[in-house]
């Protein structure tokens, strides 16, 4: 008998009354929470608004989960359509059976349907996001603990998960924790995107893809100590030639989008409820610092709309308000000499009379 073990649970539901608590499921549920938590900060960190994570989740999640369950049922069918086997069970989520595959993949879907809508770049969002995506996982695969499921070989290692009831079939005893390893390894990689990030201002989704290729390292030999039920192919299983493929992959996209998009986002939300994307903002933006430029420059501060540059004829040509008809437009007047002018108010007599006197006076 081992001296040192991790303990199973002896069940996997509390029953709070009538409502039945799975751990499976509170695993999930808690690891949503922290993507969503981590994501948000990360995003307002990048420029981005508050709540804008939490929006696009509303549309990833479901897509995820349901990713998740298909490629799982899938790529192991015989648990749910053999003979022996009800279908009905391929809907029974708290029991277990997410493939990550499946859940990142579709729900990627969702999350551009989300990105569309609010007119935000998709691989700028998964940026953001990736690092809680990973500690999701390693929250979520605790689940498989409270299961008891998803160990790997026997062994007598002093940290070895002491199964003591098996749905597959096997003698209930002392193997490999891989539901932790897998944990542990997620939690590492966490914290590598964080610093990679900070250190070489990744952007574009390369933030993501590093996500995705080192967890496909860990996956590859974690997956090679399970036990558990699987298709092979040439001697390996299917998550094993799964995590190599997706490895490939984005490593290649890492180096193409380094080269072709370097640096950062400059813009990852545009100000406003706008549908356009940034070039809108970008837009506008420009205008107010034009329309600041310019208050500047002529010290006056503007109302944002533009003044109505009128004519003087049309100025001239506003009704008298003395007068129903408009008044005519006007010839340019020769000044009066002020000493004129002030003679001719004081003695109150017409221009006419001025003129005769003053022909008068030089007869004389």
């Amino acid at each position: 008998m081992e001296l040192a073990y991790i303990p199973s649970p002896s069940h996997g539901v509390v029953h709070l009354g009538p409502i039945p608590l799975r751990g499976y499921a509170f695993c999930i549920i808690i690891g949503v929470f922290v993507a969503v938590w981590l994501g948000n900060k990360r995003w307002i960190a990048r420029g981005g608004r508050p709540g804008t994570v939490a929006d696009i989740a509303v549309w990833a999640v479901p897509f995820g989960l349901v990713g998740g369950r298909l490629y799982h049922v899938i790529t192991d069918y015989e648990l749910y359509f053999s003979d022996g086997r009800d279908w009905v069970d391929a809907f029974k989520v708290w029991q277990g059976g997410l493939g990550i595959w499946g859940a990142i993949a579709l729900g990627a879907v969702g999350a551009w349907i989300g990105c569309r809508r609010r007119g935000i770049p998709l691989p700028a969002w998964a940026d953001a996001l990736a690092p809680g995506i990973v500690f999701a996982q390693a929250i979520g695969r605790w689940g498989n603990w409270f299961n008891q499921e998803l160990y790997g070989k026997a062994t007598d290692v002093p940290w070895a998960l002491h199964i003591t009831s098996s749905t597959d079939g096997r003698v209930p005893g002392y193997y490999h924790p891989t539901f932790l390893y897998e944990s542990l390894w997620c939690i590492g990689v966490g914290f590598l995107v964080i610093w990679a990030d900070r250190r070489f201002k990744l952007g574009h989704g390369r933030a993501f893809a590093l996500y995705v290729a080192a967890y496909c390292v860990g996956r590859g030999w974690i997956e090679y100590m399970r036990v558990d039920d699987a298709h092979h192919i040439l001697g390996l299983r299917l998550n094993d030639w799964t995590a190599m493929v997706v490895f490939l992959l984005a490593v290649t996209y890492i180096v193409v989008s380094a080269r072709l998009r370097p640096g950062r986002e400059e813009v990852v939300e545009p100000d406003g409820d706008t549908p356009d994307g940034d070039a809108v903002a970008l837009d506008k933006k420009a205008d107010d610092k034009a329309d600041d430029e310019a208050d500047e420059t002529t010290g006056k501060k503007s109302d944002g709309k533009k003044p109505d540059a009128k004519t003087d004829t049309e100025a001239d040509a506003k009704t008298d308000p003395e007068s129903d008809e408009p008044a005519q437009s006007k010839e340019p007047v020769e000044p009066v000499e002020p000493a004129e002018s002030e003679e001719l108010v004081e003695s109150g007599e017409s221009v006419e009379a001025a003129r005769g006197e003053a022909e008068s006076a030089k007869k004389v």
